[in-house]
């Protein structure tokens, strides 16, 4: 009997044991969440990451920022050096104004795809022809295409640059590379045009050591356009402010030149005379294809009795030459100085 009733007693307090473990469980899974546990922690983090991936994409132009609720896919390129940033981070624009032209002046190792659609002149650009691509973002520049920006923005939000900033402002170079990293920003491809544009200060550091071994003489240096006109040439002289005089200073090219007023382009018209300031200097020049310019001043007497003449100090860097671009313009540029100037 004493022991059934030891047993019944062990049995009791094990029961009794059980049942205060089971219920200890219990209570530890069914605490209720407090303010800032890991579980509302997860939460909030979701929201946040839905937040980012919903935050628009702003980009900021010459008439005012433009705001696309994502990465732009369908762009139109109304201005070639627009297409031509676009090409840079690799991404094909869907519609280019004046593509034979685009072609014919924009001398860069990327090109347009087969499939690109023309949309009319860089002047006057299809309204119709924009509208049918449906396009996420037109880009557009502020000189030629402001007076239709009602009608583009009814078409896509439009975003518009102006590569030509007013004095006191940024310079062309600056204007060049920001507005770059905003069409690239658009596209989604802000770290490839951050690449880009490192690429580009490595070509202009190598240029430089090539012409400082070349031994030059001088890096006094002017660049011309020119062409044959009826009565007299043409040139074209540009100026410290123009992006390319900017790029020449980069490899170690100093401008003489220094126009009496601020030139909004970047260059100023001059005759033949002018040059009878800068003898001393370097002559850099582009001609178009085709264009006698220079057979017919062999026998100028102007010409032929400058200093730079004389001493076989003209550099011819190409018709193709584009010296309005972006930043792959720019690499053929400065690959194409070097070459001119530098003999084999």
């Amino acid at each position: 009997m004493k022991n059934m009733k030891l047993k019944s007693i062990l049995a009791l307090m094990f029961v009794l044991i059980l049942g205060m473990l089971l219920a200890a469980c219990n209570s530890d899974q069914e605490e209720p969440v407090e303010d800032g546990d890991s579980t509302e922690e997860i939460s909030d983090h979701d929201d946040d990451e839905s937040e980012e991936t919903n935050e628009n994409i702003t980009i900021s132009g010459a008439l005012g920022d433009v705001e696309l609720e994502e990465e732009a896919e369908t762009v139109v390129a109304l201005e070639w050096t627009y297409a031509e940033d676009l090409l840079a981070v690799g991404h094909q624009p869907a519609g280019v104004a004046d593509i034979d032209g685009f072609h014919q002046y924009v001398n860069i190792n990327e090109t347009l795809g087969e499939d690109v659609v023309d949309v009319g002149t860089r002047q006057e650009p299809s309204l119709e022809a924009i509208s049918a691509l449906d396009p996420d973002l037109i880009i557009a520049i502020e000189f030629r295409h402001e007076g239709i920006q009602e009608q583009l923005e009814s078409i896509a939000p439009t975003v518009f640059f102006n590569p030509y900033p007013e004095e006191g402002t940024v310079d062309q170079y600056t204007e060049m590379e920001d507005t770059f990293k905003e069409i690239a920003k658009a596209v989604g491809e802000s770290e490839q045009a951050e690449n880009i544009l490192a690429d580009l200060e490595e070509t202009y550091a190598e240029a430089r050591t090539t012409l400082e071994e070349a031994e030059l003489g001088t890096y006094e240096t002017i660049l011309t356009y020119g062409w044959s006109a009826d009565q007299a040439p043409v040139f074209r002289l540009f100026t410290q402010n123009s992006m390319v005089s900017q790029i020449m200073e980069q490899i170690g090219l100093e401008n003489p030149y220094e126009s009496e007023e601020f030139e909004a382009y970047g260059y100023s018209e001059v005759n033949l005379e002018a040059f009878t300031n800068f003898e001393d200097a370097n002559y850099l020049y582009v001609v178009e294809s085709g264009d006698d310019l220079y057979e017919d001043l062999a026998d100028h007497s102007v010409w032929s009795n400058l200093n730079f003449v004389e001493e076989g100090r003209t550099y011819d860097i190409g018709s193709d030459t584009w010296l309005f671009g972006g930043p792959l313009a720019a690499e053929v540029f400065v690959e194409q100085v070097v070459e001119s100037m530098v003999s084999e």
